[in-house]
């Protein structure tokens, strides 16, 4: 999914001698609009920026006051966000396979993963009400506790899609015509992804094996069994396996988090207590003719930190300063797809003009968030 980006290229003849990427058409000044939000004002913004994975953003917009604030997230709903976050990742992979394979002129892929990605999104709709907007993230856990019955239709799920992601490999991996467009298309050798601070497929592709998951021990991932998924080539067809791979090894994670999960509270309530001495004036009887009331926050702590999580595409980062105030003072997102397309020059110089949409589907952007 490439959305309104545009490449100024000049060619001669078939060969491409250099590429401007220019962006900006979807610039919404989501980091202004954040700092002048409290959080829970703020989250139904954040589905916005990589709208294909959009329980990233929200996790990574609670994460950040939960480690300032030093919140404890109660272990049933760190298992329901491990849950969320993978299906994620698996509808957004999906929604890069798709596009990929129809920009290299494969339209069959494209119909099938419509078909398992609408079965994400039901089971989306029945934990969270919404199919792609979610907002179900809260600081301290989650909006709403997994409706009756909800486990067992996504175990299903879960046996359902294996068969479907070989299916998949079937009908894509060994396909010659395939082959030709992605083997060796595209190489970004190790030394460069890091120098260039790549994250995520892109990085993996190049046979560095680093996943924030393993890394950073956040939520519960560090209570499963599985694998980084990595290739040593560094082309458009180690990506392809790589994000492949992912989706595999997100399916034993939602598995094993089901039959794991345990009981209790599926939020943090303490955090929602409300200091009413310092809003003598809150219950005033002029106060209740005010319209549009500003609803009892908690403030974030006079102190900065960047906060990162292993999205799809990368890794998704905020660098937030509180300033003893509901606003967070500054609010700066690192997203993994601004990053990981600043290289898309580099890759398509030299190369065939049919070659820019195989190497620029490679590197999986998404413009929501490159242009915030």
């Amino acid at each position: 999914m490439h959305g309104v980006l545009r490449l100024v290229v000049t060619l001669d003849g078939e060969d491409v001698i250099d590429c401007e990427p220019i962006l900006g058409y979807l610039h919404r000044g989501m980091e202004k609009i954040a700092e002048n939000r409290t959080i829970i004002q703020y989250l139904p913004y954040v589905t916005r920026w990589d709208y294909l994975a959009t329980m990233f953003t929200e996790a990574i917009t609670v994460n950040g006051p939960e480690r300032l604030g030093n919140i404890q997230v109660p272990k049933r709903a760190s298992y329901i966000r491990v849950i969320m976050l993978e299906l994620s990742r698996i509808a957004s992979h999906l929604l890069w396979l798709g596009p990929f394979m129809a920009d290299i002129g494969a339209q069959t892929p494209f119909f099938y993963i419509f078909r398992e990605r609408e079965l994400v999104y039901d089971l989306f709709e029945a934990a969270t009400g919404m199919r792609m907007m979610h907002n179900y993230f809260r600081i301290g856990g989650v909006a709403a506790d997994l409706p009756y019955g909800w486990i067992d239709k996504c175990l299903d799920f879960c046996d359902y899609f294996l068969t479907g992601v070989t299916e998949y490999q079937k009908l894509i991996t060994r396909n010659p015509i395939f082959l030709e467009r992605v083997e060796g298309v595209g190489i970004i050798g190790r030394d460069e992804v890091i120098n260039w601070g790549l994250s995520g497929p892109m990085l993996r592709a190049s046979g560095i094996q680093w996943d924030l998951r393993k890394i950073d021990h956040y939520e519960c991932y560090d209570e499963f069994d599985w694998e980084v998924q990595w290739q040593k080539e560094g082309d458009s067809l180690a990506r392809y396996l790589v994000r492949i791979g992912e989706m595999a090894e997100s399916i034993k994670i939602i598995q094993q988090a089901l039959e794991g999960i345990p009981g209790g509270p599926y939020e943090n309530l303490e955090i929602r207590y409300f200091d009413r001495k310092r809003y003598p004036e809150w219950h005033d009887f002029e106060y209740r003719f005010i319209s549009k009331k500003p609803s009892p926050t908690f403030e974030l702590p006079k102190q900065e930190l960047y906060v990162r999580v292993e999205a799809p595409k990368g890794e998704l980062g905020i660098f937030l300063i509180g300033d003893q105030s509901g606003f967070p003072w500054r609010w700066k997102i690192r997203p993994p797809g601004f990053i990981n397309l600043q290289i898309l020059p580099q890759l398509v110089k030299r190369m065939k003009l049919a070659d820019i949409m195989t190497i620029l589907g490679s590197i999986d952007i998404i413009m929501g968030e490159v242009d915030r």
